[in-house]
């Protein structure tokens, strides 16, 4: 999985493949927790990150969405500036 940004000990990662990968998301891992995050809604929808986490990854969702999408879209993977 291609590493798409990295910020405050959390790693955020994507992986395309359309059929067994839907609804567009990103991969966060931060040490041992992992979520699994809408593009769309930003809504954690498989795992067990810690809110605070969570609340700072959507705050970096929300800055990157069109970028977010336009990779998912176009499988074009590109490193995001970390949430600062």
């Amino acid at each position: 999985m291609p590493v798409i940004s990295r910020f405050f000990g959390m790693i955020i990662k994507m992986y395309f493949r359309q059929s067994e990968h839907n609804p567009p998301h990103i991969h966060v891992i931060y040490g041992e927790y992992v979520g699994l995050i809408d593009i769309q809604t930003f809504e954690m929808f498989e795992g067990d990150l810690p809110s605070r986490a969570l609340s700072l990854v959507k705050e970096w969702m929300s800055l990157h969405k069109d970028e977010l999408v336009q990779i998912w879209n176009t499988q074009n993977f590109v490193e995001l500036p970390p949430l600062e």
